[in-house]
């Protein structure tokens, strides 16, 4: 297995990773308000691609006999008006999205993809990493704990 940079050769096995993450967090989610319309697979990537070229981002495959068995998209975080009013706004590295292929979880790809992007923000020298968690996503906080992080922020909600 190798950890290989973006190639467009595996656009549809990264749209394929994208719809299986989606599909594993409407399974996880109590409330049942996560959806996948029929045009997430192409938009979601398109997204998340225009995010990577508009925000010095990454793109990191792991590539097993040319199958691509997990992902991780980071990018330079934007800060607004508010963050320069509020905290040091000091350069900062999102990850939006990782994903190992259903199967295969806790053989430690992910955490090869995590270094890797890790690896990338401190060579551009962002000075810490957000990512976001879907909060029924307990599997997926775990492994961040593991990694060295931990919650600074939280989105909590009430449904109405």
């Amino acid at each position: 297995m190798e950890i290989l940079e973006y190639d467009s050769k595996h656009d549809e096995q990264i749209k394929d990773l994208l719809v299986e993450l989606q599909n594993y967090l409407i399974d996880i989610d109590d409330w049942h308000t996560q959806v996948m319309l029929p045009e997430y697979r192409e938009g979601n990537f398109l997204m998340d691609m225009n995010k990577v070229k508009s925000q010095s981002g990454k793109v990191y495959l792991a590539v097993e006999k040319g199958s691509v068995t997990g992902l991780i998209i980071g990018v330079v975080s934007e800060t607004d008006e508010v963050d320069k009013l509020t905290n040091d706004c000091a350069k900062t590295g999102s990850v939006i999205e990782l994903i190992v292929k259903n199967g295969i979880r806790g053989n430690g790809i992910g955490k090869l993809l995590l270094n890797k992007i890790e690896n990338y923000f401190k060579s551009i020298d962002c000075k810490r990493i957000n990512i976001e968690v879907f909060g029924p996503n307990k599997r997926g906080l775990n492994f961040y704990n593991q990694n060295g992080y931990i919650i600074r922020d939280m989105i909590v909600s009430k449904r109405i």
